[in-house]
């Protein structure tokens, strides 16, 4: 990764990698860059400032649960749905369904 940008920056370019039908983990990306800073991958997506160019939704937990978005869990699996996601909502947890067959690989 390029040094010269912030964490969050770093975040925000991988992000732009994941293709519309595929999901990650906050850890995945936390591992792609080299560390452990799972919560600050979650902090750099509380702070995208454009939700919509940079497709935060498509991050969830790495237990498959759908996690928080800045636009709310509901418009996130609405999102995440149109995508193709399978999700299963009728747990108090919405929860993303087989995450490996989903999950994008970084190359």
């Amino acid at each position: 990764m390029d040094s010269n940008k912030s964490f969050n920056q770093q975040c925000y370019d991988l992000l732009r990698q994941i293709p519309a039908g595929k999901v990650v983990t906050y850890a995945d990306i936390a591992h792609q860059l080299g560390g452990k800073a799972y919560q600050a991958v979650g902090n750099a997506m509380a702070k995208n400032p454009d939700v919509i160019v940079v497709p935060c939704h498509r991050v969830v937990n790495s237990n498959g649960n759908i996690g928080k978005f800045a636009l709310g869990t509901d418009k996130k699996i609405a999102l995440l749905k149109q995508e193709g996601i399978i999700i299963n909502t009728d747990t108090e947890n919405p929860k993303v369904v087989n995450l490996n067959k989903q999950r994008h690989t970084f190359k």
